[in-house]
């Protein structure tokens, strides 16, 4: 055989054996009927579409332009918002159906869905929301603390809940930026400058007088907060929240003239979302940090699969032992840093690590019909930005994105890990103490 040919058979060979393995891990991604039984899902949800936190007042001091008005106060769940969740949860609910975990349509099973909010206002009205595109008509108890009211699952710092240790947190985060703040603006120049030339020439009328704050004039500091060990402050975190309010106006359907001035579509959006993914990769993500936001939401996690499992009330877990579906519907926040505490990552829409309105981090239990044990598959899912936008029916032929994370201390190759090495995994990355949110 010459070695042509060689080669020919031998790169032939490799690809089938390729071709192989990826049949073998689609399979695995859809493990349906054919082995086992999905028994319990929990969707660690960030609420949906709002309006900026803060009065337009305080961001108009880094544009030219203003920045365009809402018709709700700042940080509440828009109108647009809540009609994007009820079409996530009515798509939820046609997928739970079609695989055996609810029935299809009507009141039935309505009590074994849980769904638990923060006590905000958007994160307690997109609970509503999922309620209503669930099971429309019926009744469904959206659980939350009162108004005002922190809640230690999404906000344990707040609540006085946990432990805090802000400079290890903040020797954590200086590691990974070199010692110093301003190294993540040099880091990330090039997309702080994008974002600074959008904000100094859009909306702006001709010879109208400039007297914004430029994005590289804000000083780099770490800093302590009430609610979160460390914040990072400068031209990247302000950048963070000032993209993400131009995701909100696209998300929100606002005229093209008022998403960014006229200057942004979904491409340049995405671009521009870089910036608060990498403020959150460093505010959220890091481990000393997650470690402190995300431990008791974890814990709470797993008691309830736990209790799914056993059929059997285990104190901490969430909803009742017969529930099949549990939604805890938090922050942006709260996803990354259960993401950063368990080294999870994910590309859906076209973004890495994004944490979008309406996404959700999916734990499924599921049950093996041979031997009766039990493993856990984790997925993201999101709905695309333009199904946002246009409020689009979500549907097998319009899905929103859903894609497979790979728990790296317990994950297998098609994806599942076993309830007990998943429980390990928890139980190692939050310690020992198992502090409570109730």
């Amino acid at each position: 055989m010459t070695p042509v040919i060689r080669i020919s058979t031998l790169l032939i060979v490799c690809l089938c054996q390729a071709l192989g393995l990826l049949s073998a891990h689609a399979g695995a991604q859809s493990p349906g009927s054919s082995h086992a039984d999905l028994q319990f899902v929990v969707y660690l949800s960030r609420h949906g579409v709002r309006s900026p936190t803060a009065l337009p007042a305080q961001y108009n001091r880094y544009s030219a332009a203003p920045w365009p008005g809402w018709d709700v106060p700042p940080g509440y769940l828009t109108a647009h918002g809540f009609e994007v969740m009820k079409l996530f949860g009515a798509y939820d609910r046609a997928t739970l159906a079609s695989q055996g975990l609810l029935p299809a349509g009507g009141c039935e099973g309505a009590d074994r869905v849980a769904i638990y909010a923060d006590s905000e206002q958007r994160t307690r009205e997109t609970g509503k929301a999922l309620a209503e595109g669930l099971y429309p008509g019926c009744t469904i108890l959206v659980e939350s603390r009162p108004d005002g009211t922190a809640d230690p699952l999404f906000h344990p710092l707040g609540a006085g809940v946990g432990t805090e240790d802000s400079a290890l947190a903040a020797a954590a985060i200086t590691g990974r930026i070199g010692g110093d703040p301003d190294n993540l603006t040099t880091a990330y120049h090039s997309q702080l400058a994008a974002l600074d030339t959008l904000l100094s020439t859009c909306g702006a009328h001709p010879g109208a007088l400039n007297s914004r704050t430029s994005l590289f004039d804000i000083p780099a500091v770490l800093s302590t907060r009430k609610d979160h060990p460390v914040e990072l402050h400068g031209p990247l975190n302000t950048a963070s929240s000032l993209s993400e309010n131009l995701l909100l106006e696209y998300t929100q359907g606002m005229d093209a003239s008022n998403v960014g001035w006229g200057c942004v579509d979904g491409a340049k959006l995405r671009a521009l979302l870089e910036l608060h993914s990498a403020a959150e990769d460093i505010a959220d993500r890091t481990p000393a940090v997650a470690h402190n936001l995300a431990s008791i939401l974890l814990d709470h996690v797993l008691l309830s699969l736990q209790q799914a499992a056993t059929g059997k009330p285990i104190p901490g877990a969430l909803g009742k032992p017969s529930g099949r579906v549990l939604f805890l519907v938090g922050h942006d926040t709260n996803l990354a840093a259960v993401a950063g505490l368990l080294n999870l990552n994910w590309i859906a829409d076209g973004r890495r690590d994004d944490t979008p309105p309406g996404g959700a981090l999916v734990f499924e239990l599921w049950r093996t019909r041979e031997t009766e044990s039990y493993f856990v598959r984790t997925y993201f899912t999101t709905q695309t930005l333009e199904q946002m936008r246009f409020a689009s029916q979500l549907s097998a032929q319009n899905p929103p994105q859903r894609v497979p994370v790979f728990v790296p201390a317990c994950s297998n190759q098609d994806f599942s890990c076993s309830l007990s090495s998943f429980a390990a995994t928890i139980q190692q990355a939050i310690g020992t103490h198992r502090p409570s949110a109730k």
